[in-house]
């Protein structure tokens, strides 16, 4: 492979595209081999376990994936019986995913392992380094919210 040039090397876009996908390569193929189950389907699992029961419009937007991903990955935790889907009684046409209690099962199996795997992704920082990396990356997502917000304006 060739190595970027300068200018790329430097362009943030691209520092962080390459950077989140080091790390999500780095964790997918464990929580494939141990859980069973893929990225997409991981980021909705922990959003669920965290939050509670969501539309998918809620999360398109709490995992930042597209409507078609969030709807491949909640069917994918419905088969395997790890969430469900109910009516939304405000609206009648959306319903409300939520993780069932072996998908609550899976959260409290799969957030230990996610946390030891930061921990050793982020291993060569500091814990002062790994707060300024925390608070500076979302100043970014931020900004960039900001922007996007601005254009759809």
């Amino acid at each position: 492979m060739t190595a970027p040039s300068s200018r790329l090397g430097h362009f943030l876009p691209y520092l962080l595209a390459v950077t989140a996908s080091a790390v999500s390569d780095r964790i997918a193929e464990e929580y494939r081999v141990r859980f069973g189950i893929r990225i997409p389907e991981w980021r909705v699992l922990v959003v669920l376990g965290d939050s509670g029961a969501q539309t998918q419009r809620d999360l398109v937007r709490a995992t930042r994936l597209d409507k078609v991903a969030v709807n491949r990955a909640c069917k994918a935790l419905e088969t395997r019986g790890l969430a469900q889907r109910r009516a939304n009684t405000r609206d009648g046409r959306s319903h409300h995913v939520e993780l069932t209690a072996e998908g609550r099962a899976v959260h409290e199996r799969i957030m230990p392992l996610a946390l030891e795997m930061e921990r050793s992704i982020l291993g060569a920082l500091s814990d002062h380094e790994r707060r300024v990396l925390e608070r500076l990356l979302e100043r970014i997502r931020h900004g960039a919210s900001e922007s996007e917000r601005n254009l759809a304006a």
